[in-house]
């Protein structure tokens, strides 16, 4: 009987594209205004982004476009969040008994805290430049900075399989 041996490394291929986007928009409004600027027509996904991180579960919102055309699938998966934790207040004085709901930030991708969203084009065709894609998005006014990013040097990448 033959033995097949898999190997990590064949899973870890990196098969997409990711630009950072900074802005001050809500999501929705970002979408809008992406939608506006590219061919593509991203919607809200009823599948949030899950992450578990020590203070609990984080969810990220995400917007979805798939072109049939070129088989492309384009996210807007947005970095930061808050989550609420109930912590019980321990110090003597009038409000003992009490519990207060502190408020955490928490990041899809930890090591690039200062990015508000992320664009992922998964399935990348060769059609698709990247560097014109950053150039249109530049031209939002309400986004301060949009750059592409290099998904390898990524330590928490696993939080973009989704």
């Amino acid at each position: 009987m033959a033995v097949l041996k898999l190997h990590l490394e064949e899973f870890d291929e990196v098969d997409y594209e990711l630009i950072a986007i900074h802005s001050s928009l809500e999501d929705f409004r970002l979408a809008y205004f992406i939608n506006q600027k590219l061919p593509i027509i991203l919607s809200r996904n009823k599948d949030e982004v899950a992450v578990t991180v020590k203070e609990g579960d984080a969810f990220f919102s995400k917007y979805t476009y798939e072109d049939e055309k070129t088989a492309c699938n384009w996210s807007l998966i947005q970095n930061k969040n808050d989550i609420y934790i109930t912590q019980k207040n321990t110090k003597q004085n009038l409000f003992l008994n009490s519990t207060d709901l502190i408020s955490q930030k928490v990041f899809l991708i930890s090591e690039h805290k200062k990015v508000d969203y992320f664009l992922k084009i998964e399935n990348n065709a060769s059609d698709i430049n990247i560097e014109n894609i950053v150039d249109q998005l530049k031209q939002i006014e309400r986004i301060s900075a949009v750059y592409s990013l290099i998904p390898e040097n990524i330590k928490s990448k696993n939080n973009l399989i989704f």
